[in-house]
């Protein structure tokens, strides 16, 4: 027979069990309470049940808001600036591991967007724009917005990526006659490839619900987190549980297909080693 647990394994669990209730439970409620009936509230009980206001939230009628415009921008927006994220981190990731003078600081000043507040960001980057008399709008201050806030994550991430990377791949492919761009392409990126998923799948969901930064910076137009507020400020009905319910599959549909990929290419990688050793 094993040896008893002890009691501090009971403790660590129930904490841990309370802690996905806190986590989990506003959302389990929201999913809930969006099946409420048509005669229903935003609290218990139910009052019957149905899909109305799932259909509400694309009818042009019934609706609060321009929820469909309102999404399509948030996501348009939020692929561009995972897009731009991989790209600049991963460059800046080639480019970091050779030290030069100043990386420290270089590295330092990109990252320290992070603890300011994002409200102040967001005002300073429209003020900015102002000044200069140009106007706010979507993919330029709204997007230069959340590269602010992106970046510094992606950056932290591709450098402990790349940190990790073992040159001596690299080296085996200079000695055979690889070019600087066959030796990224063909080596470097299919390795550090599960990081940049990473920093892809971060990117996105970061942009996707960022609220405080986009207030100020995105024009005239409003992004999903911005169409939400507006809605809470204008009219509650069970309509924003049902937008909950569905902003949150979304978001896990993109997570698991991040984790699928990262998945396919780590047993990819793992079975050319083994053919490799064989």
């Amino acid at each position: 027979m094993g040896q008893p647990r002890p009691k501090s394994f009971y403790v660590l669990g129930a904490f841990f069990l309370a802690f996905l209730t806190f986590m989990y439970g506003p959302m389990i409620v929201i999913f809930v309470l969006s099946f409420q009936g048509p005669n229903g509230g935003m609290s218990f009980p139910m009052v019957g049940h149905s899909t109305l206001w799932f259909q509400q939230l694309l009818s042009a009628t019934g609706r609060v808001g321009d929820i469909p415009s309102a999404f399509l921008r948030s996501l348009e927006l939020a692929i561009v600036a995972s897009a731009m994220t991989v790209v600049i981190c991963v460059s800046a990731g080639m480019a970091f591991r050779r030290r030069f003078p100043g990386a420290g600081l270089l590295f330092y000043t990109a990252v320290a967007s992070l603890v300011m507040p994002s409200l102040f960001v967001g005002f300073g980057i429209a003020l900015g724009f102002k000044e200069l008399g140009w106007k706010t709008s979507l993919f330029t201050s709204g997007l230069g917005a959340q590269l602010t806030w992106t970046l510094p994550f992606g950056l932290m991430i591709t450098f402990a990526t790349i940190g990790r990377f073992d040159r001596r791949y690299e080296e085996a492919a200079t000695d055979l006659g690889a070019s600087p761009w066959h030796r990224f392409r063909d080596i470097i990126l299919p390795i550090i490839m599960p990081g940049v998923v990473g920093v892809a799948l971060l990117g996105f969901t970061l942009s996707y619900d960022e609220f405080p930064r986009s207030e100020l910076t995105v024009g005239t137009v409003n992004t999903l987190p911005l169409e939400i507020w507006a809605m809470t400020t204008a009219a509650i009905s069970p309509v924003l549980f049902a937008l909950g319910t569905v902003t949150t599959v979304v978001s896990f549909f993109v997570l698991t297909t991040a984790l699928a990929a990262i998945g396919i290419i780590v047993r990819r990688r793992s079975g050319g080693r083994s053919a490799a050793r064989a």
